[in-house]
């Protein structure tokens, strides 16, 4: 059985300067939440700008490539392990977001941000749910949020290769966990996630 068609987007700003906002990275137990702001340029349009997720690494790459070259404007910025244990995964989700949209230059007149609520910005827009299948721009910075996160979680894989974190990017596999459980929780450990938070309790 075929999964019901999404509703028609309807946007209401009719300028260039709409920028598309999502993240990657709310799930993982181990670094950074990364958010991505993205302003297409109307004359150079990107092909095949879709979820991320449902992307091959390598066609994310190709992508990302083409997003940072064609694209009006992007940015992307992130929240620490350290402000998501602060603030909860939400707010500090919240924060990356309004982050990348300070970045961008020229600045956004309006945003469409992945998911169902807005970041607390003062530019004007809505959320859209499933963005990232809905509108490129979103789309785009679904893909730069997503590639960013990756490389980071590969650059902790190569000092910290026991934990697998090139394989798992973060997530509470059964990989992660017992790794975990041998080796205990890095500084880039979010404290405040339950898996973590119950190794510190028994020390």
């Amino acid at each position: 059985m075929s999964k019901p068609a999404l509703p028609p987007l309807v946007i209401d700003y009719q300028g260039d300067r709409l920028a598309g906002v999502d993240e990657v990275g709310r799930g993982p137990l181990v670094g950074s939440v990364v958010a991505a702001a993205v302003i297409l340029d109307p004359s150079r349009p990107i092909e095949g700008l879709t979820d991320s997720k449902k992307l091959t690494p390598r066609r994310r790459e190709a992508l990302a490539d083409c997003i940072r070259e064609q694209a009006l404007t992007w940015a992307v910025a992130e929240a620490s392990a350290q402000e998501i244990d602060g603030l909860n995964i939400y707010h500090a989700t919240h924060l990356a977001m309004r982050r990348a949209i300070d970045a961008l230059t020229p600045a956004a007149e309006y945003l469409l941000v992945d998911g169902n609520r807005l970041p607390g910005h003062h530019v004007p827009g809505q959320a859209v749910v499933k963005g990232d299948a809905r509108h490129p721009a979103i789309a785009a910075a679904s893909i730069l949020a997503k590639v960013a996160r990756d490389a980071a979680m590969l650059e902790l894989d190569a000092w910290h290769p026991d934990y697998g974190f090139a394989r798992h990017k973060g997530y509470p596999t059964r990989e992660h966990l017992t790794a975990l459980e041998r080796l205990g929780p890095l500084p880039a450990h979010r404290r405040s996630f339950g898996p973590v938070k119950r190794l510190l309790a028994l020390d």
